[in-house]
């Protein structure tokens, strides 16, 4: 019993000093330079060495493809079927000039016609080009993480190694450093804020919550590892304005709010969500909807315009997508948030996913597991473009003005710009989309009727 007493006092000093040295470690690297914005470069250097590594096991691995003769899978990032974007009036009328010999101008509806809409059927059916948008971007490369999209097998002992080495970094190094972070940052965000609350109005008040909240989006990016490259700073969004972005991940909020300030919206939520939003709220005006209020659109508009009118407070954040796209499209913006006849600050966020996969298929992953996941990866590494503002033109309506912003987020992030609803991952095709494309062909039929009619 005498030698145990020794042996048990030295076990808790050692982790006493390894406590202490972790906590001293966290606090001189992490927390205090996330606090004042500051950064070492060890993140970019960390990113550095794996693309390195990535290219090696890439190299390895088509190096001992070879040697087997095996074909390697690789990605067609253009789609499986080339499709040129040509009209249906165009496209009919190229099928008749080679299956038909009667006269280009008649305009009379033909049995092949018929051959038009179910070649169309086939392609939407094989490459369905909104289907795969919610299903996680394929990758050309390795990046020696679980998840990849080829069919790889035992090559060599050191990349074997390589593979092993990175599960034990991942799991057992970058898991629990992040964890930390994460308690760290959301502990002090609700600490903060319901402190902060409790101050009378004013620019105290508000110059305090402001950054109270920066500091903790801060440590939260550190807890992601995240990477950002923010372009173009001086479009920042402003008070009175409303940011809309390209939506992929919930941590989407996190990368643009430790690089500016925002008024979140959202619905209410219960448990620890709802313990951060209602100790939020207390600190700035944001919004947040009771479930049934969400359906209420009057209610959210009305809701939204008095914010924006107020230039004292902070730009309203908004996913006008509604859902989390796989990061290689921009899907249908919702019209609501620009009917309100504010000014719009159009955000692009593009992810760079060889280093982790981003995209939360919420269909598919709860949040604790999506977060989980992104824990477990590599880094978050994305790019962010602030756009110049714009605002509502005299001719156009919100549908219009909502297309033109999208357009200008995809062209900018490199995503593609499509005209379906992100709401066709949990829902089936409205009856107007169909009804769409039969009223384009009746119109193309009966418009000729007329012309000739005249004639």
């Amino acid at each position: 019993m005498s030698f145990l007493l020794p042996f048990d006092s030295l076990v808790c000093t050692l982790l006493g000093i390894s406590l202490t040295v972790w906590i001293t470690l966290l606090l001189v690297f992490i927390i205090v330079p996330a606090i004042f914005g500051v950064s070492f470069g060890i993140r970019k250097l960390y990113m550095k060495t794996l693309l390195k590594v990535f290219e090696w096991a890439t190299l390895r691995i088509e190096r001992g493809a070879r040697e087997r003769k095996q074909a390697i899978y690789k990605t067609n990032s253009n789609g499986i079927i080339v499709k040129e974007p040509t009209s249906l009036e165009e496209e009919i009328k190229q099928l008749r000039r080679n299956g038909s010999n009667r006269a280009l101008d008649s305009r009379e509806f033909e049995m092949s016609d018929i051959f038009y809409f179910c070649r169309k059927g086939v392609e939407t059916i094989v490459d369905d080009e909104v289907t795969k948008r919610f299903s996680a971007e394929e990758l050309e490369s390795w990046n020696l993480m679980t998840r990849t999209n080829n069919n790889f097998q035992y090559i060599s002992l050191r990349l074997t190694v390589l593979w092993g080495l990175g599960v034990f970094v991942r799991y057992c190094f970058l898991l629990p450093l992040r964890v930390t972070l994460a308690i760290t940052g959301i502990s002090l965000l609700v600490i903060g804020t319901t402190m902060v609350g409790y101050l009378p109005n004013g620019w105290f008040k508000d110059f305090l919550s402001k950054h109270v909240h920066l500091m903790c989006y801060r440590i939260c990016v550190r807890a992601l590892t995240a990477i950002i490259h923010y372009h173009d700073s001086e479009n920042r969004p402003k008070n009175g304005g409303i940011c809309v972005a390209n939506h992929t991940s919930p941590i989407d909020v996190i990368i643009l709010a430790s690089d500016g300030f925002y008024a979140m919206v959202g619905q209410i939520h219960g448990g620890l969500m709802g313990v951060i939003q209602r100790a939020m709220v207390k600190a700035c005006p944001h919004i947040w909807f009771e479930r049934s209020e969400v359906k209420d659109r009057n209610l959210v508009a009305r809701r939204l315009s008095e914010h924006v009118r107020d230039q004292a407070k902070l730009p309203i954040l908004i996913f006008p997508e509604g859902t989390c796209i796989n990061n290689t499209s921009v899907m249908m913006f919702k019209k609501g948030s620009f009917e309100i006849g504010a000014t719009v600050y159009p955000v692009a966020i593009k992810y760079d996913p060889r280093f982790g996969e981003a995209f939360w298929n919420s269909s598919k992953y709860g949040m604790v597991n999506y977060l989980l996941r992104m824990m477990t990866s590599w880094a978050v590494v994305c790019s962010v473009w602030y756009l110049p503002p714009v605002t509502r033109e005299e001719d156009e309506d919100a549908v219009q003005f909502a297309n033109r912003v999208k357009a200008a987020i995809a062209r900018q992030g490199g995503l593609v710009d499509l005209l379906w609803d992100g709401g066709l991952k949990r829902q089936k095709v409205k009856d107007t989309y169909k009804e769409e494309q039969q009223k384009l062909y009746s119109k193309m039929i009966v418009g000729n009727h007329k012309d000739r009619s005249r004639s």
